[in-house]
């Protein structure tokens, strides 16, 4: 893994301010990517013969124009709106073009997590932020760090596949002209053609081996947006034929000559071994070929799946106790005791006077809560692995292939380029396809199995059991208001830590405070005299990783909710004050977009009410207005408002339909589902116990998208924070009732 293991983001963030202004994204995304070397280009290497490829997203062979996604596809449209990106400016229609997903290469190093990564938040664009985010980028540049996640595929990819694109329809164009001796600029592109004066059509497939001859156009340049065909417009995503007709092969719906099946039982205390098992049942049932221990469980060979997994259901296991509390009520003790200078991860914001503006007026004080939640999407953890004498090929759906080459590599002794990785399409991830559960087992069994292709299928309990949930968290906020304003706000979170642990699972462990803990607790943008924002990171609990919009989910929760409260106390508002105090413009304006869409006038009485919270998360404002109907049966949820600024809507279907399901799953979870433990093991372990939003509860949702961010942003995880505290809001606008912990059916019932 070279620097992706060595190099220190930080070392490198705040000791290479000298480089920010020599490598710059532009640089890479029109030239080096552009190359078609073989060590900076990883398609170079397997081109056949009168093949062309003019960067590491275009191969173009004499019988098919091939497009790489860069991304993985868990259900964001990866798999639609990156080979449309290209398609766009080579002029391609849907249909004259496969699709790939990228093998592990740094080519495909994400850019779009320069933001994210430099310590500035997001709506500053000072000069110093932006010699961070260079600095960043040349990290990320010279890391390979190759993963989906963060809302980062448009932002990564937005220029750069546009610009892969019309390095390929100018080279292509300029095969034509040596060809056909017209001149380049008398040349046009249209649906995969170069199309000459005279009318006659030259096919890109026809003219691969001459471009391959000839330099490519690297001072191409993509089309300005007003001469998009398909971008910016409503177009049907590419797989939703393929996914309705249910023609469109999962990871999970792969099959292999000659492949035996596999089910595991591991060990339910996250990250301990196994003691003993006794497999004498297992061993004589149907399909059973053989009975396999492994590192923390243990592994049933079968004819199919079914076999397997009611097979290794018969294995009674002993095994190690867990390294965290057994019982749930002992993990909040343990978070409890947290806010501690021990376990300080760090101040990450201070402003003014805080202790003289909380002695200031009313002091109002909260203490907030949100439990564990798990992935649960709808695909299980699979993954066909085979291992040989030579190395391993794996097919799996996840999010950081080269982590995946490695975690594999390192359970069975081999070299990250020993293993071959596949990438599928994936049936949901919510940040599961990040971890590695599956990845590890997999390689081990097919190491003992070797020469013969192993599907391995996590049951839905197993999925469960080993699920890293979303990280635990408690605030305890104190704030003060004096004459109809917010004096103070003292933000305080104690929490596990998602993304230090998933980096440590990774092999690249970092020292540094988690930085997903400070989103949405230190990037507020009101106008507050005296501010604090400070986390604290529990240790000795269960380990935690990304879960949809990661540190946010639970502090934009937190935060929003006691902004909420402050406001009240001041007898304000809760829209007004917002927009009032909003300190960035084109932020402000999100939240009066959403004012406007839902029509707020103030309190609406006889049991209704509205509430309102704005979050921004991995660089995206949101804002959105939840209203709600309290009934004899409960709490009924009617309507939502989403505003949210991506600087461009590239997708407009899908960034709806993206926002709508974000809402969807932010309300789901708030209302109904957590993950607790008894004995060490997670009591949830199917869908009836960690229920969703049903049908039937679905509010309507109104959504829009702004264009004023400077910067293009993502839009997969950034509606999620703000959906429970804008219910909370709502649920006290409409009974009186806060309601500071999560799940809210604790404390009220939902219709």
């Amino acid at each position: 893994m070279g620097h992706m293991q060595t190099l220190s983001r930080r070392a490198f963030v705040f000791g290479s301010a000298a480089v920010a202004g020599g490598i710059a994204f532009g640089a890479y995304g029109c030239a080096e990517a552009a190359a078609p070397s073989a060590d900076g280009n990883p398609l170079a290497a397997g081109l056949g013969a009168n093949s062309v490829t003019f960067n590491p997203w275009v191969e173009i062979s004499p019988d098919k124009i091939t497009l790489i996604a860069q991304h993985a596809d868990i259900g964001q449209g990866v798999g639609s709106v990156q080979p449309i990106m290209i398609a766009e400016e080579m002029d391609l229609d849907p249909g004259q073009f496969e699709i790939r997903f990228a093998g592990p290469s740094p080519a495909y190093f994400n850019t779009g997590f320069a933001d994210e990564f430099a310590p500035f938040v997001a709506a500053d664009q000072s000069p110093a932020a932006e010699e961070a985010r260079a600095a960043t980028l040349e990290w990320l540049r010279k890391s390979g760090l190759q993963m989906t996640g963060g809302s980062s595929t448009i932002p990564d990819t937005y220029q750069k596949l546009r610009v892969a694109g019309a390095v390929a329809r100018e080279t292509l164009k300029a095969a034509a002209a040596k060809r056909s001796g017209v001149a380049v600029a008398d040349l046009r592109t249209q649906s995969g053609h170069v199309i000459l004066p005279n009318g006659s059509r030259i096919a890109y497939v026809a003219l691969a081996a001459e471009a391959s001859r000839i330099p490519p156009v690297l001072d191409a340049q993509p089309r300005d947006p007003s001469k998009w065909r398909m971008l910016g417009k409503p177009m049907m995503r590419l797989d939703v034929r393929s996914k309705v007709m249910g023609e469109l092969k999962f990871g999970i719906d792969m099959k292999m000559d000659g492949m035996l099946y596999a089910s595991v039982k591991l060990n339910p205390n996250k990250g301990q071994p196994l003691k003993s098992y006794d497999a004498r049942k297992a061993q004589t049932m149907p399909g059973v070929k053989k009975v396999l221990e492994i590192k923390n469980g243990v592994a049933v060979i079968a004819t199919n799946s079914w076999y397997a997994m009611k097979a290794v259901e018969t294995i009674a296991c002993e095994w190690a106790p867990s390294a965290y509390p057994a019982e749930q009520a002992d993990h909040w003790k343990v978070l409890e005791s947290s806010f501690k200078p021990e376990f300080l991860g760090k101040e990450w914001k201070k402003i003014g006077d805080i202790d003289a503006g909380l002695k200031t007026g009313r002091l109002v004080e909260a203490e907030y809560r949100a439990p564990y939640l798990a992935h649960q999407p709808l695909e299980p953890l699979n993954g066909i692995g085979l291992v040989t004498d030579k190395g391993m090929e794996i097919w799996v759906g996840h999010q950081s292939p080269r982590f995946v080459q490695w975690v594999a590599a390192t359970a069975i002794g081999l070299k990250p380029e020993q293993v071959t990785f596949h990438n599928q399409w994936t049936g949901g991830s919510f940040g599961h396809r990040l971890e590695y559960e599956n990845v590890r087992v997999l390689a081990e069994i097919a190491n003992q199995i070797k020469g013969t292709p192993i599907k391995l299928v996590f049951s839905r309990e197993e999925d469960f059991l080993q699920d890293i949930p979303r990280q635990i968290a408690i605030a305890r906020h104190r704030g003060s208001v004096d004459k109809s304003k917010i004096v103070a706000a003292d933000l305080q979170l104690a929490s596990t830590t998602p993304l230090k642990g998933l980096l440590e699972r990774s092999g690249t462990p970092s020292k540094d405070p988690d930085g997903q803990l400070a989103a949405g607790l230190w990037n507020v943008y009101y106008d507050i005299p005296n501010f604090r924002a400070t986390s604290y990171e529990a240790q000795g609990l269960s380990p935690s990783t990304t879960w949809r919009s990661v540190g946010a989910s639970t502090s934009g929760f937190f935060t929003e909710s006691f902004i909420d409260e402050l406001i009240h106390a001041a007898g304000l508002d809760p829209m007004k004050a917002r927009i009032a105090m909003c300190t960035v413009p084109h932020y402000r304006r999100v939240l009066e977009t959403v004012a406007e869409m839902s029509d707020w006038k103030g309190p609406l009485g006889n049991g209704r009410g509205r509430g309102v919270a704005f979050v921004e998360s991995f660089g995206t404002p949101v804002a959105e207005v939840v209203e709600v109907t309290a009934t004899e049966r409960g709490i009924r949820i009617d309507k939502v408002w989403v505003a949210a600024d991506v600087g461009k809507v590239v997708d407009p279907v899908n960034f709806e339909n993206q926002v709508q399901g974000g809402v969807v799953w932010g309300l789901g979870h708030a209302m109904n589902c957590e993950l607790t433990y008894s004995k060490g093991a997670a009591q949830q372990t199917n869908y009836n116990h960690h229920e969703a939003m049903r049908i039937y509860q679905c509010p309507v949702i109104e959504v829009r998208g702004l264009e004023n961010d400077p910067k293009v942003r993502g839009v997969g995880e950034p509606p999620v924070p703000p959906a429970a505290p804008a219910l909370a809001n709502a649920i006290f606008a409409a009974t009186g009732k806060r309601i500071r912990e999560m799940p809210f059916n604790k404390f009220i019932d939902f219709v």
